[in-house]
This record gives structure tokens, sequence and C-alpha cells, in this order.
């Protein structure tokens, strides 16, 4: 441990998507910087499902060739299913500029692929290792880490970033975190060898299915490049806790009650331990201090239900690497304006369409026949994950799905 560097510009928390590309923008900007990683990877995640935007960020950090390579599974686009009604939204006839594809990818290998990269590229990162105590001084940071051994250190930083997900470190630490504005819901998951002998099944999609009786009740399956396939089912606290058996006996209930899963799923081989996720909604009461700052997960997180997780981690994690370059370079630059406030814009689009699917509105819209194709193009280009685009009229104004529903109901 005494060879270890304990001074570095930036120390950030969590080797995820967020935290890697945090770190390769700031290393690339000639910044010392350091990760922190509690765990070793490759480790299990779910938020498998990537939009097109994320591929302008990778690309930005240097690290879309690694992940083009990597051989996932193509991604262009998404199919909704309820009942005899479908739809199906190709990203390539969307209304915002840029990427219309993206990768299906098991998060394993995808995160551990963006730490390689961001080491590659010249950052320390260091895994088994914990912060435990964060202490603010007056131009620098102390932190107290505990490697896997639990033997502690202590390192100084000029900056903290947290991305640490679901791990939510600082907002532990600091007293940050404040409840939900959505419903409290959770999620039981799996992998599967999907056996999938339909021809008509698009795996080039992710497929969205709504429960017959309940339409707050909805399913994911999201096809890898090697037979194999995320699923999932997403269900309010209540009703999960209503039903009998285990995670893995109410899962393959759920499953049976929707048809077009049940068929599709009919062969599959359920392989893998069946993970659960309760009441994952989060939020906190600033997204940054006077010393750090907190990306993806770890400041907010919304719901499965549009893939936005990964958009919204690489996203904070590029305007923070910008704002801190020039703090760090000596400038003063506004975090609330800079920061804060165009991550919300796109966070609160997002907030907006998970509230909407959820009370009906949205699935109106998606459900809907005959559609105006140029407002499913507006529609397409949000849940490609341009929901920063404010040329975007649902973006620029997101009450417009409210008369959108309204006319696609009317109809």
């Amino acid at each position: 441990m005494t060879n270890l560097d304990t001074s570095f510009d930036v120390t950030i928390i969590g080797a995820g998507p967020a935290g890697s590309l945090a770190s390769a923008l700031l290393n690339k900007m000639s910044h010392q910087v350091l990760v922190l990683e509690r765990q070793h990877f490759p480790r299990f995640s779910i938020g498998e499902s990537l939009l097109p935007q994320c591929m302008v960020l990778l690309e930005r950090a240097g690290m879309l060739t690694a992940i083009e390579n990597a051989g996932f599974q193509l991604k262009n686009g998404a199919r909704f299913c309820r009942g005899d009604r479908q739809d199906s939204f190709d990203f390539s006839e969307k209304f915002s500029s840029g990427w219309d594809t993206t990768f299906q990818v098991q998060r394993d290998r995808f995160d551990e692929i963006l730490a390689d990269e961001a080491h590659r590229q010249g950052v320390e990162v260091r895994f088994g290792h914990t912060l435990t105590d964060f202490e603010s001084m007056a131009d620098r940071v102390r932190l107290e880490v505990e490697d896997e051994c639990g033997k502690s250190y202590r390192l100084e930083t000029r900056f903290v970033l947290d991305a640490s997900g679901f791990g939510r470190v600082l907002p532990r630490l600091l007293d940050l975190e404040v409840a939900s504005g959505l419903a409290h819901r959770s999620s039981i998951f799996t992998h599967v060898k999907d056996h999938i002998s339909d021809p008509e099944f698009d795996r080039n999609k992710i497929l969205i299915t709504v429960h017959p009786e309940f339409q707050d009740v909805w399913y994911w399956l999201i096809p890898f490049s090697n037979g194999r396939a995320s699923i999932g089912v997403i269900a309010a606290d209540d009703r999960l806790k209503d039903m009998r058996g285990d995670s893995g006996h109410r899962l393959a209930a759920l499953i049976a009650q929707e048809r077009v899963m049940a068929g599709l799923l009919s062969n599959a081989e359920f392989d893998t331990r069946i993970g659960v996720v309760e009441g994952y909604s989060a939020d906190v009461k600033q997204l940054f201090g006077k010393d750090f700052a907190l990306l993806g997960n770890a400041g907010e997180f919304l719901d499965p239900v549009f893939s936005s997780g990964v958009t919204i981690a690489l996203k904070s994690a590029s305007l923070a690497a910008d704002v801190l370059d020039r703090q760090l370079r000596g400038l003063q630059p506004d975090w609330e304006r800079e920061f804060a406030r165009p991550l919300k814009r796109g966070v609160d689009t997002f907030r907006v369409f998970v509230k909407a699917w959820y009370d009906g509105r949205l699935q109106d819209v998606i459900f809907a026949s005959n559609k105006d194709e140029n407002v499913k193009r507006m529609i397409c280009s949000i849940l490609a994950g341009y929901a920063w685009d404010v040329e975007n009229p649902y973006v620029k104004n997101t009450d417009r799905i409210n008369t959108l529903a309204e006319l696609c109901r009317s109809r």
C-alpha cells in the first residue's frame, strides 16, 4: 500500500460506464485521474440495451472502436406489444440527426471493455478499493479508502466524481438522498438461452410487452448476439408482494400471463440466477457541491422502461468532464448552468415519458393506429436517446404529450 500515489486532480468513484468515460475524457485533458472501483470486473449488471445517443459520447472518449469490435448485438430500434396491438420504432426514421444504431450488450463485458480502454489510455484504476470517508477541506478533499484486504489509506484530490451507480456512495456519505417522485416499483430479471425460433422475431430490436390486464406491468426481452437474452418484468412493489413463491416462480408466472413473451420463451433455458431490484427509483437534494458532482444513477435513476440509464450516465460524464476541466484550469464555471440544468433537460424529458408510460398516455400514443409519421419520428428520437435535442417539439415542450395522447384516444 505504501507505493500507491495519494494525490490526484480527480478521483472517480466507480468504473462503470459513467466513471470510465469521465476518466478517459479528463485524462485526454491532461488531468491526473484515479478511479476507485469496489468490485472486480467482469461483474454482472443489468441495463443492457443502449441508445444511439450513447455512440456519440463513446466516440468522443475514443472508446467506440473497442465496442464496435466486441461483437455485440446490433440494435436498430424497439418493438412494443400490448395484446393484439403492436408497433415498431426504427431509429433510422427519427427526427433528430445523429447515430441511428447502437448495441445490445452484456454489461459484464461492456463495462470491462470501457474500464480497460480507460486504463489503456493512461487512467489508473484500482479494483477492490472502496471509499469510506469524504472530508472537504479548503482547496482539496481528503478521502479514506479501504482495499479488499481491509487495509485503509488516505488520499487527497482536488475534486470527486461519484459514478458509483446504485451504490450511491456520496449521497449516502453526505446525506444527499431524497425520495423519488416516481412510484415504488421492482424488477425481476435473468439471462437465458432463448432458443427463439420465430422467423419474424427481430433480434435487432428490444422487445417491450405489456401485461394483458395491468398496463403498469411490463416486460423486456433484449436479444444478445450469442443466442442468449436478457429478460425481465417490472411491476409495482405491492403487486409483486401479493404473488406466491420465490422470485423465480414469480417471474415464470408473470411471463406465462403474457402471450407474446410466453410464446417466444417457450423453449428458453433458465440457466442463470434470478435477480431482483426493489424500489429502484432514486433522487438527491443536489447534483454537485464545492468539490464533488454526481453522475448517472448516483444522482438520479428513473426507470428502465426506455433504457435511458446508460445514456444519462454517459451524458452526465461528458458534461461534468467539460465543466471540471475549466475549473481545474483555474476558471470559475457555473455548475448549475453548465452541468445540472443541461443534464436535467434530458432527464426531465425521460421522466415525462416514464410517467406517461405508466399512466397510459404514452401507451395510447405508441399503440395508436394511423399515427402521424412526422410525430412518430419525434417520439422515435426520444426513444433513441436524443432527449436533449431542443429542436424536437416534444423535448422543447414535454406537455405536448398530453395533447397527443388525447388525439390518439379520440381516434
